[in-house]
């Protein structure tokens, strides 16, 4: 039973992103303004997906970082659930153009292609696409020139890796994803990072002790928050209709904890 129950929680959190039709409905229903936009860097075009928040002030921007699936219709959710709380929010498919026909992620036609293509992109062209399109993000009107960044799985990998290239950012939030193991590189941070990890992910945990006591020796800021009885991809999997209690109970503190960091900076 326990081995099932296992099974059953593995498949759970890896659930095809293609195939969740509630994400896209829900998005569909979203009243708040969205538009996709171009981000040109060099020979490069990053089609990015930005939502805006229903408010009179300007708002802070989260640039959010997709899981290894590609830009998903769940991760596009994230962003307009985001843009709800109050923050602009902008995210770049970073498999822009890689595509035979020169598209992105939606041209992949499904899970599998979007997750060979996006273990296969170069560190320094994701780092350059970041960077223009936070470039971008810096100079939109409504924005008040507080940003964070946020990332899942592959995303929240990346995340921390761009910790390591990126200033002025308030903070860095990983959701279940690796550090660098170069303190050359993690010497470079200049924001907290804020880790969020699942209990039943033995594959990203066991990373995490080491990242701690490397972090501590350089008095950098990283504080890990590990939620009990979650597995991996708790964020989207405890958001779907047939998710169970622990990821769910681990989406909602884990977004509760967000945005109350996104809040303060």
């Amino acid at each position: 039973m326990k081995i099932l129950l296992t099974f059953a929680l593995m498949v759970l959190a890896c659930t095809p992103a293609f195939a969740q039709e509630w994400a896209k409905k829900r998005l569909e229903g979203s009243p708040r303004h969205s538009e996709w936009v171009t981000v040109k860097h060099g020979s490069r075009e990053v089609k990015s997906f930005i939502v805006y928040p229903e408010k009179k002030d300007r708002a802070a921007t989260v640039l959010l970082i997709h899981e290894i699936f590609g830009l998903t219709d769940w991760v596009r959710l994230v962003a307009d659930e985001l843009a709800a709380n109050g923050f602009i929010v902008v995210a770049p498919d970073l498999l822009s153009g890689m595509a035979q026909n020169k598209g992105g992620t939606e041209s992949f036609g499904g899970d599998d292609n979007a997750r060979k293509a996006v273990s296969q992109l170069p560190a320094d062209q994701i780092t350059n696409d970041l960077n223009a399109v936070l470039k971008y993000a810096s100079k939109v009107p409504a924005a008040n020139g507080k940003m964070a960044v946020a990332g899942f799985c592959w995303g929240g990998s990346q995340t921390f890796r761009y910790a390591t290239n990126c200033d002025d950012i308030k903070g860095f939030h990983v959701f279940y994803g690796s550090a660098p193991t170069d303190e050359t590189a993690l010497a470079k941070i200049n924001a907290p990072i804020y880790g969020y990890y699942a209990q039943n992910d033995a594959r990203v945990n066991a990373t995490l002790d080491n990242t701690a006591a490397q972090m501590n020796k350089l008095k950098k800021s990283f504080v890990p928050v590990t939620y009990a009885g979650a597995g991996h991809g708790f964020m989207r999997a405890g958001e779907a209709p047939d998710t169970n209690d622990a990821n769910k109970a681990a989406r909602a503190a884990s977004w509760e904890r967000m945005l109350k960091l996104l809040k303060a900076i």
